[in-house]
């Protein structure tokens, strides 16, 4: 364990409905709910508002509904989200070459790593610059943790929930973590917090004066010295900057089970398209092909294909899920398809698919992916959909997003993150002075200021930025 609080962890507030919020000033300060819509849906992520009404992550949709219908409800922008990120990951590395990130809105920091922090003081400035360039840069808030471990540094970023900044000081730790519930604890879920409830272990404390060896007959050798360790608050983790990726994955879960063959077909298709533009956007490749099938029981089946060397070319990937889905029966209904590969690596080798592909466009003629090649599926314009939350552009009252869709019309209301609450118009769905848009930045660029860091008038440069905050 370290003698100064310089683990720092970051995670964003509310990130995915922040996000919506601050891109829709009309939503600022109301429940938002972002997931999927559809009656298998569940939610990704729900604002602080929505939280009140009992709304929380992984919860299925229709309950949400239940608990709170008069939230706004959007599909995600995962996209978006993922710019988003990105500039907040470029924060964090400027404080330390030892960035861990968990997910698009948390990751870990060694501060000393980096020379931003030696001790309780500078760590607690660092963070609380960090809180202050997230703002500035997204216009959004997270919440900062920091301690001498990884644990206890969550811990206390989920102490300081939400936008605030929470040092647990070296010494400490006991005294903090011995009234707190062992679900507090990593690896204490709601399973073996039951399990050590029946045996009178309720907090943190009580896990250590049950001693290692009571744990070790309660939750087997592995789970039992780890959680002692961690009673203790003793963690030498360390932070580790590059967490490989041990597979790239996409599936989709349906809102009707789907029972055509040859949709499935064309949906396993679809998949493994998806699946190599990933692949190719981590300038990566891989060996072994993974189909999942979810049928109408809840009984998943894997299939899997180990190829002779690692590859991203579609055609093979398209060709391998084929064949592995002729092993599957699907005649009762699949409401969840999925592909995904394995055996990872950052190169290509030509093997006997991809040699027989190249044949076939020498005695064909050159064969080249279209330059539009779609990154999202796009529908054709009389089958355009239109989610919740998305954002479209109107040739006559500009830059909106959709409130909701249905009966041949589509609900838009006209707002951009710095125009205040905008007007509610309903359109027809094939309108075509209506199409999709990107999104919006939340927050303008800084103006480049002049030479030598001031302004005209001596003062510091002028700062072109808009806080879309609430």
């Amino acid at each position: 364990m370290r003698t100064a609080p310089t683990i720092l962890h970051l995670d964003m507030d509310a990130f995915f409905a922040s996000v919506e919020q601050a891109s829709k000033p009309s939503l600022r300060g109301k429940a938002v709910v972002v997931g999927g819509l559809g009656p298998r849906g569940v939610v990704a992520t729900a604002s602080y508002e929505a939280r009140v009404f009992g709304v929380h992550s992984a919860m299925p949709m229709a309950q949400a509904r239940r608990l709170a219908p008069n939230a706004a409800y959007l599909v995600p922008r995962f996209g978006f989200y993922r710019a988003i990120s990105e500039r907040v990951m470029e924060l964090l590395r400027a404080l330390s070459p030892l960035v861990e990130p968990l997910s698009l809105d948390e990751a870990f920091v060694d501060l000393e790593a980096g020379g931003a922090a030696w001790d309780e003081r500078s760590a607690r400035l660092a963070g609380a610059q960090l809180r202050s360039d997230i703002r500035t840069v997204t216009g959004l808030t997270g919440s900062v943790g920091l301690a001498a471990s990884k644990m206890l540094a969550k811990i206390a970023s989920e102490q300081a929930k939400p936008d605030g900044l929470v040092v647990i000081e070296p010494g400490t730790e006991r005294a903090m973590l011995g009234p707190m519930s062992v679900r507090t604890l990593p690896g204490v879920g709601p399973a073996t917090g039951d399990h050590l409830r029946r045996a009178g272990i309720t907090t943190v404390e009580e896990i250590a004066e049950a001693g290692e060896d009571e744990l070790v007959r309660l939750l087997g050798k592995a789970h039992g010295h780890g959680l002692y360790a961690m009673a203790l608050a003793r963690d030498d983790r360390p932070v580790v900057a590059e967490r490989e990726a041990k597979s790239v994955s996409v599936e989709d879960t349906y809102d009707v089970d789907i029972h055509d063959r040859l949709r499935v077909g064309l949906e396993v298709q679809r998949l493994a398209d998806r699946c190599v533009r990933r692949l190719r956007g981590a300038g990566l490749s891989g060996r072994t092909i993974v189909l999942k099938v979810r049928r109408y029981d809840f009984s998943t089946l894997t299939r899997s294909e180990t190829l002779r060397g690692p590859t991203d070319d579609p055609g093979v990937i398209r060709e391998a899920a084929a064949r592995l889905l002729d092993s599957v029966d699907t005649t009762g209904g699949v409401r969840l398809l999925g592909v995904g590969v394995s055996g990872l690596a950052d190169y290509t080798q030509e093997d006997l698919f991809a040699q027989a592909a190249g044949e076939r466009a020498n005695a064909e003629g050159p064969l080249e992916e279209p330059a539009t090649a779609p990154v999202e599926e796009r529908p054709a314009l009389a089958e355009r959909r239109w989610p919740a939350g998305h954002d479209v552009r109107h040739a006559e009252f500009g830059h909106g997003w959709v409130q909701g869709s249905g009966l041949g019309r589509v609900t838009v209301r006209f707002e951009t993150p710095d125009s205040g609450p905008g007007r509610v118009r309903t359109l027809r769905v094939d309108d075509p002075q209506l199409e999709p848009a990107d999104p919006l930045p939340l927050v303008l660029p800084r103006a480049p200021r002049p030479e030598g860091g001031r302004g005209p008038d001596g003062g510091a440069g002028a700062v072109g930025a808009r806080s879309a905050a609430p």
